[in-house]
């Protein structure tokens, strides 16, 4: 048996818009107006750094491209490193339970080389049994290749494993693959809610 939690949305708080990004970063909120692709090729960018195919700093030149220039690839360095704002209350004490209970933890996150050494920082990420990202798998979340990927590096079936992830299309990737998958609402109390699956479920 083993839990494995996303990090951003459940365990650790982040940034959801460009413009909240701006704010935690303290940059500029300025006018964009996107093009037909730009939308799609922000995304495309996204996924490429999250398989680890560009680097940081590529991918920060690439988005002011992108961006037009709106905001400089300094700028846009900022607002990714603000990204991450804090770690949601309560989740390192619940990890610190299941361990306590003897039930194995991981993570499985689509992140990027930056975020990744900022992510290992957090108490309660650095004190995860295990930890596995995207960038280093050279796959991400939802392709189903990553869960049976993640299911051979740390030895054990899809049945037994419990995943807690805030995004809908990769809850259901888990779970189309035989993993007991639970959607987390990252506005709310995180740890509450996987507390409440792990009592039903009887592992807490």
């Amino acid at each position: 048996m083993i839990v494995c939690f996303d990090i951003g949305g459940v365990l650790v708080r982040i940034c959801r818009t460009w413009e909240e990004g701006c704010r935690a970063a303290g940059v500029p909120v300025r006018p964009f107006e996107d093009k037909s692709d730009q939308v799609e090729r922000r995304q495309s960018l996204v996924a490429a750094l999250q398989r680890g195919e560009i680097e940081d700093a590529d991918f920060h030149r690439r988005l002011s491209d992108l961006f037009e220039g709106t905001w400089s690839p300094e700028e846009v360095a900022r607002i990714d490193t603000a990204w991450l704002l804090e770690a949601y209350p309560g989740t390192l004490e619940l990890i610190g339970e299941l361990h306590d209970a003897g039930v194995r933890t991981a993570c499985l996150s689509n992140t990027s080389g930056g975020h990744w050494s900022a992510l290992l920082e957090y108490d309660n990420v650095a004190g995860l049994g295990t930890r596995h990202a995207s960038h280093l798998l050279g796959l991400a979340k939802p392709d189903p290749r990553i869960y049976t990927e993640f299911e051979r590096l740390v030895g054990v079936g899809s049945e037994e494993i419990l995943f807690f992830d805030d995004l809908e299309a990769n809850v259901e990737a888990a779970a189309a693959g035989g993993w007991d998958a639970v959607r987390i609402d990252h506005e709310t109390d995180t740890a509450a809610q996987m507390r409440s699956a792990l009592r039903i479920r009887g592992i807490l």
